[in-house]
């Protein structure tokens, strides 16, 4: 029986260190996507989608690891929980890699061009978002139920920003028809951090899930 035990706790261990590998490489996939778009550095931005796949093959194996270890060892109560939060939150930082590849898809379509204005709000916003999804992981890890909550108040800085990001382009817009093509890239990295800061937001409740048992809604 110890031996079954002693399995269970290292296959819940091996998904607790991919999900803070996954963590660590969204937060990273984000930083380079956003310092490409600054200098409109495509080759860069090349580079973060082309290892794309690698987060992919993390929810496989998280996927993988948490399925068996729910048909050979039938866990129950928060054994169970941590393997479900697990899956959620491997889905949802699977897709927050996947809007960090949408801002860089943007600088490709940006290249040979110079930007209508200095990017000052949009790094603001991109650098809440990263610092929610690293403390996101952190509440994962420490199974912090405040820190958890945090990211809803977080997201409302967030989504206040993005309200300012998209005046402004707007503004642009009306003020040089010229403006347009590229305010409309730009306000699409806006939603882009946005939406990244919601599944940051669904980490949380997640973690309040596996925590509690019960699931609070943080995107309020």
């Amino acid at each position: 029986m110890m031996t079954v035990r002693k399995e269970f706790d290292q296959g819940l261990e091996k998904l607790h260190q991919l999900i803070i590998e996954m963590g660590s490489f969204v937060e990273q996939a984000l930083a380079d996507s956003m310092e490409a778009l600054k200098t409109i550095d495509v080759a860069r931005a090349k580079e973060m989608i082309a290892n794309d796949p690698k987060l992919n093959q993390m929810e496989d194996q998280i996927m993988e690891i948490g399925s068996k270890l729910i048909a050979t060892q039938q866990p129950v109560a928060k054994d169970l929980r941590r393997i479900l939060a697990a899956f959620r939150i491997a889905s949802d930082l699977e897709r927050m890699g996947d809007l960090a590849v949408d801002v860089a898809k943007v600088v490709l379509r940006l290249e040979g061009q110079e930007l209508i204005k200095p990017l000052i709000d949009l790094p603001r916003m991109a650098e809440v978002v990263g610092q929610m999804t690293y403390e996101s992981i952190q509440s994962f890890v420490q199974e912090n139920v405040d820190l958890a909550y945090k990211m809803s108040k977080d997201d409302d800085q967030v989504d206040a920003l993005y309200g300012q990001i998209t005046r402004e382009l707007y503004s642009l817009m009306m003020e040089n028809p010229r403006n347009i093509t590229q305010s409309s890239l730009l306000s699409f990295v806006g939603r882009y951090l946005e939406r990244f800061g919601d599944h940051a937001t669904n980490i949380g409740e997640s973690v309040v899930y596996l925590v509690t048992g019960s699931r609070p809604d943080l995107n309020v």
